[in-house]
């Protein structure tokens, strides 16, 4: 390899990483982070589980508004400043969580966390699309949603210590979630800025069958990590074993890209998405299988391996599927099927928890997830025609 390449390459590399800030922000604190705080708030302000779970529908619900304005986002003002307004609202949303202890007030908070998260995930992964095509390399799109696992260990180590203090806990993510976005500002730059921006067409029929593992994938996966504090919690898990379990969760989401790079840009058709689809409702019951500490670990530690490579196994197929005038759209497309399903999921998963048990949540993320698997390996059987064929980028 030349000096040429290897500068081009390290240079990809340190975009990416700057750029998985986002994930970090977007998803790691302004989404999952809420899990944390969950067992604080619900005690504090005497909610039940579908009332609790009704935050993330909340969340979800944002999300899916802005996954629909990301397209006029981006035509208004390119993809790069759509980037960091996203992250800024995001930082912001945050900081709001803590203005009232009125439900409708932190309803509306969680809201506008999603609709901001979903244009700086969209974004984001557009340039690190931009940004794998100009080194010839999957890497920056698995480093990129990665970042999801720093935003979670961030989240992992500082909120459990905070105890009954949520309100502290919601100031500490908006702090960090400012600095991600100074940290970030820079990375958000693309060769296609100076030429007018455009969203481009969307283009899902060709890729129905992952769209629809990824509709079921939302609706699962997010139930989880949202219930899996209040999951310990029922177990009573000491202190330590929540910082552990969250930490070993985010360190796993870090590691993804060194076990899926490869797999997701090399293999073909659907096959990544159906593994790390099957792996991921696997982890999940791990922890009903046996729910001792040292098993709920492992399912941690397999469920943070495994599903934000799911987002990266879509985005790879979106960029070798689509046209790449046509990815903002595209990729907004998926991302308002993904909004869809994980708006609904964890409020039915806390009515159905309610009922029984937080043991509910986590089968619900088991079964869906391998109906999911089932349908992406059914998809995959489906050869697309000539005109259809994934030109896989080699690993870098």
């Amino acid at each position: 390899m030349t000096r040429t390449a290897l500068k081009a390459g390290s240079g990809a590399a340190w975009q990416a990483g700057r750029l998985a800030l986002g994930t970090a922000s977007a998803l790691g604190l302004a989404r999952f982070a809420y899990g944390l705080l969950l067992p604080a708030m619900r005690e504090d302000l005497r909610w039940t589980l579908s009332e609790a779970g009704a935050m993330s529908t909340a969340n979800g619900l944002g999300y899916l508004l802005g996954a629909l304005l990301t397209a006029a986002v981006v035509r208004r003002w390119g993809t790069a400043a759509a980037f960091r307004i996203g992250m800024a609202l995001t930082a912001v949303s945050l900081a709001a969580t803590v203005v009232s202890d009125a439900y409708l007030a932190l309803l509306a908070a969680r809201a506008a966390a999603g609709v901001a998260g979903a244009v700086v995930f969209v974004t984001g992964g557009v340039i690190a699309s931009r940004v794998a095509a100009r080194a010839a390399s999957g890497t920056p799109i698995t480093v990129y949603f990665a970042g999801t696992g720093l935003g979670i260990v961030v989240s992992g180590v500082g909120v459990p210590a905070l105890g009954e203090h949520w309100r502290l806990g919601w100031v500490g993510l908006a702090a960090a979630a400012a600095l991600a976005t100074v940290a970030s500002w820079s990375a958000a730059r693309t060769d296609e800025d100076a030429q007018p921006a455009t969203a481009g067409r969307a283009r899902v029929r060709p890729l129905w069958g992952p769209a629809l593992a990824y509709l079921l994938f939302a609706a699962g996966y997010i139930t989880y990590i949202t219930f899996l504090s209040a999951y310990l919690a029922d177990q009573r898990a000491p202190l330590g074993q929540v910082v552990l379990t969250w930490t070993a969760l985010g360190l796993a989401v870090i590691a993804a890209p060194a076990l899926w790079n490869r797999p997701t840009a090399r293999w073909p058709g659907t096959r990544a998405l159906a593994t790390l689809l099957a792996l991921l409702g696997g982890g999940a019951a791990l922890a009903l299988a046996a729910p001792t500490p040292p098993v709920i670990l492992a399912s941690a530690i397999v469920y943070g391996a495994t599903f934000m490579g799911v987002p990266a196994a879509i985005t790879a197929l979106i960029r070798g599927n689509v046209p790449s005038a046509d990815w903002t759209a595209t990729l907004a497309a998926f991302t308002t099927v993904f909004a869809a399903g994980q708006t609904a999921g964890p409020w039915i998963a806390g009515v159905v928890a309610d009922h029984t048990s937080t043991e509910a949540t986590l089968a619900w993320t088991a079964i869906l997830c391998a109906a999911a698997a089932a349908i992406a390996l059914t998809a995959g059987r489906t050869r697309p025609g000539p005109a259809r064929r994934i030109p896989w980028v080699r690993s870098g």
